[in-house]
């Protein structure tokens, strides 16, 4: 069991189980062009979701892939509200009433999980290390 507490996966994970409750779907594909998913609380994402396709959450959206499409976490309002994911490249990404898109020129991506949130009225993307902020 050491080797798992070392594992950055695992630690991602065990992270990120903090951020879902009962009130969390679970879909196990990936999400293609024209796909949508609306929720009433958080949505985790075993798959990527590709240009084209749309999630919306009025919770956290966690996504064990990357994001290329269209995200909306917090969609009733709230700014507490991330999204986390192996990779975000979003086409769009919003958070409650914060639009973000990303910047027109490639930079070097991590190679470690994203977290999009709020911070100081602003949609911010870090590496995340497993803390929940705010």
């Amino acid at each position: 069991m050491g080797k798992e507490r070392g594992n950055p996966q695992h630690r991602w994970l065990s992270s990120a189980n903090e951020l879902v409750d009962d009130n969390t779907i679970l879909i196990q594909r990936t999400l293609r062009s024209g796909q949508r998913v609306h929720y009433d609380g958080n949505i985790v994402i075993i798959g990527d979701i590709n240009p084209g396709a749309e999630v919306v959450a009025t919770g956290n959206i966690i996504v064990m892939g990357a994001v290329r499409g269209v995200v909306h976490a917090g969609a009733s309002g709230n700014e507490k509200a991330m999204v986390l994911a192996f990779r975000l490249e979003p086409t769009q990404l919003r958070i409650a009433g914060h639009i973000t898109r990303p910047p027109d020129e490639q930079s070097s991506k991590p190679e470690q999980p994203e977290v999009a949130r709020i911070k100081n009225g602003v949609v911010t993307i870090e590496i995340f290390n497993g803390e929940r902020q705010g």
